[in-house]
């Protein structure tokens, strides 16, 4: 296999380091997309503070950051996944699916360690059962996913008939929930140490190598005898694993676990890897623009609020911002690819 054919597991198998000057340009070609998304964002923040005056306040910044903070969570996993070549559309019905589990136990008297835990294994058990099913047993991630999506969030609701179950604020999951620390929620503070964990992981172990090689050379990357049905199968269990956090994080922010919440965080999720840079046909993922298109999304929601526009507009320009960045895959490698040709014909 050569460094061309799958970039993402050359160091794995020992393809010749490429030369410094070449490495600088497959650094800036590969983040264009990240690149561009920050000079958006400054413009996306510059534009709210303009026109509201309590946007761009620290009050508001941090009120923010706890926002998206489950968006990253998922978003990291996700990235690994959408890498891949995958899709995970049932995130949001597993963190629906254990913020309800979550509430319940702690109501019967469990302590509050041992549901945290039992949330998160939750998430990666559903996780493993998209895995299975789509790797091992052929059927792509896409139904998959779909199926599951409705067969969680409907367990869920059939255990809880559809009401929320309140959470004492007593108890260790909820002061994680409204603990603070230098001005910013828990919540935050998870999501920036699941965010580096990502980073490492896709861009300085073998697993985010043969996640990246997958996406673009499944077959090369079988052929060098890694077990690609496994990467792909632990793929969908780290967002299984992710929504997990992210459902109990939820339900202790609110002080209660719904069947009914995190309704369409998938297409949000989604469209915040998509928007960072991450190719959607699999390949190329990059976890700090991950980020970016979380805050993107985020902020849109935010400034929106606090323009005193209607809340139902959030849905349609996410769903808005999805396509755009599925447009922008199908029409250009990145976004920066995709100016360039514009401007060249233009020119």
């Amino acid at each position: 296999m050569t460094a061309d054919t799958a970039p993402g597991v050359s160091t794995a198998t020992g393809a010749p380091p490429r030369p410094p000057g070449r490495t600088a340009a497959l650094w800036q070609e590969a983040n264009k997309a990240t690149l561009l998304m920050v000079a958006v964002t400054v413009a996306l923040f510059a534009l709210f503070g303009f026109a509201s005056p309590t946007f761009l306040t620290f009050d508001n910044l941090s009120n923010l950051a706890t926002q998206i903070a489950p968006v990253v969570i998922v978003g990291v996993a996700m990235t690994f996944v959408i890498t891949s070549g995958q899709i995970d559309l049932s995130v949001g019905s597993t963190i629906a699916f254990v913020a309800a589990v979550s509430a319940e136990l702690l109501v019967s008297g469990l302590d509050s360690s041992l549901v945290i835990v039992i949330g998160i294994l939750a998430g990666a058990f559903w996780g493993l059962v998209n895995g299975w099913l789509s790797a091992y047993n052929r059927i792509p991630p896409f139904v998959v996913t779909l199926a599951t999506m409705s067969v969680i969030r409907g367990i869920a609701l059939l255990r809880t008939e559809g009401f929320s179950v309140p959470i004492d604020n007593r108890l260790l999951l909820a002061r994680i929930g409204n603990a603070e620390f230098l001005g910013f929620s828990a919540l935050a503070w998870i999501a920036l140490a699941i965010t580096v964990l990502g980073a490492v992981l896709m861009h300085k172990t073998r697993f985010g190598q043969y996640v990246t090689g997958i996406g673009s050379q499944e077959e090369s990357v079988r052929r060098a005898g890694v077990n690609t049905r496994r990467i792909k199968m632990l793929a969908l269990m780290l967002t299984g694993m992710a929504a997990g956090v992210a459902g109990l994080l939820i339900a202790a922010r609110l002080g209660s676990g719904s069947a009914n919440s995190a309704q369409a965080f998938e297409l949000t999720v989604i469209a915040a890897v998509v928007l960072g840079g991450t190719d959607l046909f699999g390949g190329r993922g990059t976890i700090v623009g991950t980020v970016i298109g979380a805050v993107i999304t985020g902020a849109i929601a935010n400034g929106l609020t606090l323009l005193g526009m209607s809340p139902f507009l959030t849905p349609i320009i996410t769903g808005c911002v999805l396509i755009l960045a599925i447009w922008i895959n199908l029409r250009g490698r990145d976004i920066g690819q995709l100016a360039a040709r514009m401007l060249g014909r233009s020119g």
